[in-house]
């Protein structure tokens, strides 16, 4: 059996693979609350070890932010999770999907995320009840803050 074909056999690992994380990188974690998706935390656990929070004096590979309609402002947010992003790193924006408690409308990323110094470049299913848009740097967008 091929790698390819056991991470599928494997929904759990290719939860981590749909995000990029990597044993050693640092995933700091925002946003967190009861109702996220284990499925998805244990699956980048797995990957990565703990998950850091948003408190992290670490400069970290990845964000992953939880958010739902009515939890503040969107762009505050991501302006704060940038912080101890690398140049390099992803915003991972995960929302209620359409229908769910807490949706969060595409127009309110579309409108934040840039505002942000951030360009969405896909989105993808993050889990039953949870959408993910990959958000990453535009360039130049870090130095100017």
């Amino acid at each position: 059996m091929s790698a390819t074909a056991g991470q599928a056999a494997d929904g759990v690992r290719s939860l981590a693979d749909r995000f990029g994380i990597e044993p050693g990188m640092v995933v700091m974690e925002m946003g967190y609350d009861d109702d996220v998706d284990s499925d998805l935390r244990d699956a980048l656990t797995d990957r990565c070890g703990d998950l850091v929070d948003e408190d992290t004096d670490e400069v970290v590979d990845a964000v992953l932010v939880w958010y739902r309609d009515g939890d503040g402002d969107l762009f505050e947010l991501l302006v704060d999770a940038l912080g101890p992003l690398a140049d390099n790193g992803v915003v991972w924006l995960l929302t209620p999907k359409a229908g769910r408690e807490g949706h969060v409308e595409p127009s309110e990323i579309a409108e934040s995320a840039p505002t942000a110094g951030l360009q969405q470049t896909s989105t993808i299913n993050a889990g039953r009840d949870w959408s993910g848009a990959r958000l990453v740097l535009r360039r130049g967008a870090k130095s100017k803050k």
